[in-house]
């Protein structure tokens, strides 16, 4: 029998994750992060970019109130974000197909740091400059003809995993 919301027996769980969210601008896209960042855990959500479309309204339909449960804040520039996760000794991930990634399943996650996830955006993915400063590059490993999937699926595939290994 299917159990109702309140009957779930999940343990409520915080891990220290902040998804770093690249430029992105697809309203349905932003609601459903914050929809999954709050069914893992996560601490944050950052979203880095000027004039990111955060209207409350059109958000909550896919983010289905999550959005009022997540703190989040936006950084305009990009040196602002690397000071910040510098400064903070965060372990920057990004999740990226590059010349240096590694498959998702390789992950390694220190017990001593937080975790800042970056996911690019639905256009032009992670930007050069915070590739570089990341300490691992990894990617989700595809079988079909296409090199790249929705920003929301890829974030929820790393966040499991991320999870999984925090257990």
């Amino acid at each position: 029998m299917q159990l109702k919301h309140e009957e779930n027996q999940f343990k409520q769980t915080q891990f220290p994750i902040t998804l770093v969210c690249d430029n992105i601008y697809f309203q349905q896209n932003i609601g459903s992060l914050f929809r999954i960042g709050e069914a893992f855990g996560i601490e944050k959500i950052i979203f880095l970019g000027k004039d990111i479309p955060l209207n409350p309204r059109k958000i909550n339909k896919t983010s289905r109130s999550t959005h009022l449960h997540v703190p989040y804040t936006v950084i305009e520039e990009n040196d602002t974000l690397i000071n910040y996760l510098q400064e903070n000794n965060y372990e920057i991930i990004s999740l990226e197909i590059a010349s240096s990634s590694k498959a998702l399943k390789e992950v390694i996650l220190p017990s001593d740091k937080k975790i800042a996830l970056i996911i690019g955006s639905e256009i032009n993915g992670i930007n050069e400059a915070l590739l570089a400063i990341s300490n691992q590059i990894v990617h989700i490993n595809m079988f079909g003809q296409n090199s790249s999937m929705n920003v929301v699926q890829a974030a929820s595939i790393a966040l499991y995993e991320f999870t999984s290994k925090m257990i």
